[in-house]
């Protein structure tokens, strides 16, 4: 248990790289123009695939935002995430030197690693033998290439960690660094990208059943609603600077977006097994951690699977926990494409920029939602209200569950006892 007096994390950079925008405030705008960056495959000929649309990055050039020794070196993913990371740092005006290289801690997450870096030494293995396989590919497929990447780039010699729950991975890295911080870190690297948009990853992710397969951008991906029919993969997301409160008010840091007020993590039995899923208890979870009450949330960002088991099953822990109707929910993602570990850090990021501006943006491409779900979707536009208290929910795929509870920054206020994980 950590009291009021406690360490507390804080957001004081933001990186963003997303297929409707390069760049933070570049993705704000478009999403809350309910913009969507979904459309047909570029990366490869998905002639003969049956899934045609994705959310890729428009224009993301590598060899422009990542030193060139490292290329051959890593994966598209990990090259995303140390370019959302140059931007996270300048946002934050934090120079990596500036902290005592003990004190600065990473924690990121992935959910395939370098599926495309690995499709292509595997195809030059096949097709040419041993001797055509780079050295990099012993590290650059890895999940913790990213993490270690980072910390070698930046000097981060702190605590590191990975964590590979998924979709749910994104809001894991974000309890990795607050433990961190109550270990005694003074600033932390924490989100995620994602992206596994070769011809392997595809076929990888097709095979769990529950990507869209519509060759309509505008009907792919409807979470919610009576014609779902799954999601849209992509690929992108969120890097973060958070440092220990005191320690971003001592060096002046020019802004804080938010505090990590609370989170928890369960994990649900198949459903086989007859037994009901968890989510709802790491909802209730976080909250209590966060000493809020389900009236005091503002907003909740959804997993939005567009499975319709799975709209069924978060609605329901949704609606339990605030009412029918109780809470305005979004999902912009439905714009982008599920980005996996990428999307649930990048759900974040909107949250924080919703805290910011008083506005929380639409889910694109749905006109509203069923009424078998009994959720206050925001639809069409943006809208205007204060957001104190924001929920971001995120389920991975195998049982993963994840919720956390970012607050406004304000005066410190006590902090209850840390969520159960299950």
């Amino acid at each position: 248990m950590t009291g009021p007096a406690g360490p507390e994390l804080v957001i004081t950079g933001i990186g963003v790289l997303a297929p409707t925008g390069l760049g933070t405030e570049s993705y704000w705008r478009a999403a809350l123009r309910g913009e969507s960056g979904i459309g047909p495959v570029r990366r490869f000929d998905a002639t003969g695939y049956p899934v045609r649309l994705t959310g890729e990055l428009p224009s993301f050039e590598p060899a422009e935002r990542v030193p060139r020794r490292l290329l051959p070196q890593t994966d598209v993913w990990t090259q995303q995430s140390l370019a959302a990371l140059e931007e996270a740092l300048a946002d934050a005006e934090l120079a990596t030197s500036s902290v005592p290289e003990y004190e600065f801690a990473l924690s990121t997450a992935s959910s395939a690693g370098g599926v495309e870096f690995g499709q292509r030494e595997i195809q030059s293995l096949w097709s040419k033998g041993p001797r055509h396989v780079g050295a990099y590919q012993s590290i650059a497929w890895f999940y913790a290439a990213t993490t270690g990447q980072v910390s070698i780039r930046h000097g981060l010699r702190g605590h590191c960690d990975t964590f590979v729950s998924e979709a749910a991975g994104g809001l894991d890295s974000f309890a990795g660094a607050r433990r961190a911080v109550e270990d005694g870190a003074s600033a932390v690297v924490c989100g995620a990208t994602d992206s596994a948009l070769s011809p392997y990853g595809m076929v990888c992710q097709w095979s769990g059943g529950q990507l869209s397969e519509r060759a309509d951008p505008a009907r792919a991906y409807l979470p919610f609603t009576e014609d779902a029919c799954g999601y849209v993969p992509g690929e992108g997301g969120a890097m973060f600077v958070a440092e220990e409160r005191a320690a971003a008010e001592r060096r002046g840091a020019p802004r804080c977006y938010g505090v990590v007020a609370g989170h928890a993590s369960t994990f649900s039995p198949p459903p086989s097994s007859g037994r009901p899923p968890t989510l709802r208890r790491a909802v209730e979870s976080a909250l209590s951690q966060a000493s809020l009450t389900p009236a005091e949330v503002d907003v909740v960002y959804a997993d939005a699977l567009a499975v319709p088991e799975a709209d069924r099953a978060e609605a329901q822990a949704l609606c339990e926990v605030f009412g029918p109707y109780g809470v305005p929910v979004t999902a912009p993602k439905t714009g982008l494409g599920r980005l996996y570990c990428g999307g649930s850090a990048l759900d974040v990021a909107t949250a924080l920029l919703s805290m910011r501006d008083g506005t929380v943006p639409p889910t694109p491409n749905v006109h509203r939602a069923a009424p078998e779900y009994r959720l206050d979707l925001v639809t069409g536009a943006p809208r205007r209200m204060p957001v104190r208290n924001a929920l971001v929910v995120a389920r991975g795929y195998g049982g993963f569950n994840s919720a956390l509870v970012l607050r406004a920054p304000g005066p410190r206020r006590p902090r209850g006892l840390h969520g159960e994980e299950y």
